[in-house]
């Protein structure tokens, strides 16, 4: 996934990283950017995933699923923020 999408994921660690050291420069760039990055993630999610949460393996698919998400976390911990408006 990451190797099929380098540009994106490099320019997305770019913006996460500064958001990470400061919340308050959550700037349109990361919602933007880092949707495309989830909606990646997603597909691949999908690609992995598919077809299992039918049948037997519904419960398999569904921790597969939990742990896929749990590695990209570690890498980007902010990105259930994409997409998140916040009052200021």
């Amino acid at each position: 996934m990451v190797e099929k999408n380098q540009a994106l994921f490099k320019k997305f660690k770019l913006i996460h990283d500064t958001v990470w050291k400061n919340p308050q420069k959550i700037s349109e760039e990361f919602h933007t950017v880092g949707l495309e990055v989830t909606d990646t993630v997603r597909f691949w999610e999908r690609k992995l995933c598919s077809g299992m949460e039918r049948g037997k393996f519904a419960q398999y698919s569904q921790g597969l699923s939990e742990k896929f998400w749990q590695v990209v976390k570690k890498d980007f911990p902010l990105i259930d923020q994409v997409g998140v408006k916040t009052k200021k």
